[in-house]
């Protein structure tokens, strides 16, 4: 086995949404240089591991509980080696590391994380659009419906879309029926825009648009119950692009920032 070019610790690293070429440039190099690679094998390319160096240990994850991945992670730093443990989109989001995190921590192991490409961004690049559109929107909730795993009561669908901002739902094709009824609880039109996307960035990557009240039966009739990111709110309106009503401050030519001095309006 080549010697690792990296420090003996675990590289929690985010490995994009599904397109190879959509790993960081760390986390390509981390991927690339250690001795031990631990990757979600049902949610990451395959060809992208297939850039692990030539004798590293590749193991996948889909058949390991917590305990056994910490183990094996644990007992490779400890033998002075580094480890790749790969999660798809960003770690940080849905990504079960905490967990991992302060098992590592116990067993006095140290641990980075890499960022990563997280699903809800590849998949508005998808679709064309912008989450945060001026006059519209500002803002956007990231969260998943309530499932078989809860969510806090404070948290429950209904309360965080009465702010009638983007919501970017993970974990939630198979529940579209309860996000619909929430999202009309919460006082949203029936015709507010939907957008969903499975498998984002990946060769058969599905784009289907919707509104809330349609929700549930086309996504029935697509066949999709997983691995798909729904986008709800006006700003995945794809008319919007059709139409010149929402411009930011930014590029104002009358909008003084500390780049450049605003021209008088001609008003």
């Amino acid at each position: 086995m080549t010697k690792s070019s990296l420090e003996p610790k675990v590289y929690i690293v985010g490995a994009g949404p599904g397109d190879p070429e959509l790993i960081t440039v760390k986390g390509s190099r981390i991927l690339r240089s250690a001795d031990v690679v631990l990757y979600a094998d049902s949610l990451v390319s395959g060809e992208l591991i297939a850039g692990a160096k030539p004798g590293a240990e590749v193991l996948q994850s889909s058949g390991m509980d917590l305990e056994q991945q910490v183990e094996i992670m644990a007992a490779a730093v400890k033998k002075g080696k580094s480890v790749a443990r790969v999660h798809t989109g960003d770690p940080s989001m849905y990504g079960a590391i905490l967990e991992q995190m302060s098992l590592l921590k116990l067993c006095g192991v140290s641990y980075e994380i890499v960022p990563g490409v997280s699903s809800v961004f590849a998949s508005a690049a998808a679709l064309g659009a912008e989450l945060t559109v001026p006059d519209l929107t500002q803002t956007v909730i990231l969260t998943r419906a309530e499932g078989r795993t809860p969510v806090p009561e404070r948290e429950q669908l209904r309360q965080l879309a009465s702010h009638h901002c983007t919501v970017a739902l993970f974990l939630s094709a198979s529940l579209a029926g309860h996000v619909s009824a929430e999202f009309l609880a919460a006082g949203w039109s029936p015709d507010t825009p939907v957008a969903v996307v499975k498998r984002a960035t990946w060769p058969d990557q599905q784009i289907l648009r919707t509104t809330v009240s349609r929700l549930a039966d086309d996504l029935r009739d697509a066949g999709i119950t997983m691995h798909a990111m729904i986008l709800a709110g006006w700003a995945l309106d794809p008319a919007l692009t059709d139409r010149d009503q929402h411009r930011s401050k930014l590029y104002d030519k009358t909008f003084t920032h500390g780049c450049r001095e605003g021209a008088e309006s001609d008003g």
